[in-house]
């Protein structure tokens, strides 16, 4: 109905000026009137241009007053002619906003006397804010300054309203011809595939995007890290086995069994299996024996040590648990010098925080090799993390059960103007290393530090929730650009 208007209307018209007065004029619908210009604007039969014009029109609580009156004169009636009434008394005959707005609006125009008894100061009042609310609703113009005091008591809006004005187009008809999307077998049959009119193919239109899969930030970092390991000469260690023996876990790196790191608080002890099946019992004596008296210029740590809680299972709380079981299977052959690394996922009982979660990454690399002293640490690291853009450092001494120096590392972050802790790292204990059978003088330096902090920084994300578990936004996942980490 509403093209047959257009279409015929413009056959005898230039133009149509305005959409909306057009749909008025004919007892059309606006939204159906301006869907088919749309329509007839992408078949080029019209010309369309765009109109918009700004109005105001009433909020529900401008629709309110203009019904039932301002609250100020509702407040004003309720007084009584002559006399007073209590404040009391005239609250429980009026809406609550409508008294609280009321008093202050009646006060304002000096039309009441308020305190304990409220009186009428005028004995007539006339209702501008409802004569100002109606004009607006039937259409009308009202001043500035009117517009200025309705909108700041927030009874009217600014309302864009957006129509068309339309003219014949380079494809105009009176009538639109229906035409064909499909060449048909009846077409051919019939031989009116000659006059039918088809639809052109549009080469140039987007087709749906093509739903795909997309990389989690930390995968992207992860693939970048594991690249910069093996440009470095560095081999992947298997790190398949979240459950681990809290004899790999802990007793193997020397750590005592009265550790705080080894109570239920920190780690996750597995229920079932409980326990281990199987431990080298020829390595467990020597780890037994350096524990509790000590060797190769270590005192121990004189405690009775029980076999029971090395056999305790539980979910690792470090990867450096692949790494003493990677160690442990290099000593036992004639030595040759390795560079091993792992990045994966480790598990604490730790209270969860926008910094902390109870599983992460941790990213691992270590160096076994005759000789080596804390300046090839620090010359290892400083090479890797200038790889990652990190070519300020500094260390700090500090103490780990299982390594000898030990050092954290710091990197000076420009965005924050301040030295920002990275990692650890050290030397592992010859404690740790001589009872797998390493000759004496091979050493082995090893860092670590977390997958999250640095895929934060990189990424902008300040609560490692929103990268990492149940409350993700899948949107990062699809939108997050690639890493450019290590790319000169």
């Amino acid at each position: 109905m509403a093209e047959d208007a257009i279409l015929g209307y413009l056959a005898t018209h230039e133009e149509i000026p305005d959409s909306g007065q057009f749909a008025s004029q004919h007892g059309l619908q606006h939204n159906d009137v301006v869907n088919v210009i749309k329509s007839l604007h992408g078949f080029r039969y019209i010309d369309a241009q765009d109109i918009k014009r700004e109005s105001w029109v009433l909020t529900d609580e401008g629709k309110k007053y203009a019904a039932e009156g301002s609250p100020e004169v509702q407040l004003f009636l309720a007084i009584p002619p002559e006399g007073s009434i209590s404040k009391d008394e005239l609250q429980k005959k009026l809406d609550p906003s409508v008294f609280k707005i009321g008093c202050s609006q009646a006060g304002k125009n000096k039309w009441v006397d308020m305190g304990k008894q409220v009186s009428r100061k005028v004995q007539h009042v006339e209702d501008k804010v409802k004569d100002l609310l109606i004009r607006i609703q039937d259409g009308q113009a009202i001043g500035k300054d009117d517009i200025n005091s309705l909108k700041a008591r927030k009874l009217i809006v600014a309302q864009t309203w957006k129509g068309y004005s339309v003219r014949k187009g380079p494809n105009y008809a009176p009538k639109r011809k229906k035409v064909a999307t499909d060449l048909t077998r009846e077409n051919l049959q019939r031989g009116d595939w000659k006059e039918l009119e088809f639809k052109e193919y549009n080469f140039n239109a987007k087709g749906p995007p093509a739903e795909a899969g997309h990389l989690h930030p930390l995968l992207k970092v992860k693939q970048q890290l594991k690249n910069i390991f093996l440009q470095m000469g560095f081999e992947e260690m298997p790190t398949n086995n979240f459950v681990e023996s809290s004899f790999w876990n802990f007793d193997a790196l020397f750590q005592p069994q009265q550790h705080p790191a080894r109570d239920s608080h920190d780690t996750f002890f597995m229920e079932a299996p409980s326990t281990t099946r199987e431990l080298p019992e020829d390595y467990v004596e020597l780890v037994k024996r350096v524990h509790e008296s000590g060797g190769y210029g270590s005192r121990g740590y004189m405690y009775d040590w029980k076999r029971e809680e090395a056999n305790k299972n539980l979910l690792r709380t470090h990867t450096t648990a692949v790494s003493t079981r990677m160690l442990y299977a290099l000593a036992k052959q004639p030595f040759t010098p390795k560079r091993y690394f792992s990045i994966d996922r480790v598990f604490r009982n730790e209270s969860v925080d926008r910094t902390h979660l109870a599983e992460f990454h941790q990213i691992e690399g270590l160096v076994c090799d005759w000789g080596l002293t804390l300046g090839d640490l620090i010359g290892v690291l400083n090479d890797f993390f200038s790889r990652l853009g990190m070519s300020k450092l500094r260390f700090k001494p500090a103490y780990n059960p299982y390594t000898e120096p030990s050092m954290e590392i710091f990197s000076y972050h420009e965005g924050l103007k301040k030295w920002v802790e990275i990692g650890n790292s050290g030397m592992f204990r010859p404690e740790m290393l001589l009872p797998m059978g390493f000759p004496e003088d091979v050493r082995v330096i090893a860092w670590g530090l977390s997958l999250e902090r640095p895929t934060m920084i990189l990424y902008g994300v300040d609560n490692i929730r929103d990268l990492f578990g149940h409350k993700v936004d899948l949107s990062l996942i699809k939108r997050n650009p690639i890493c450019r980490l290590g790319i000169n």
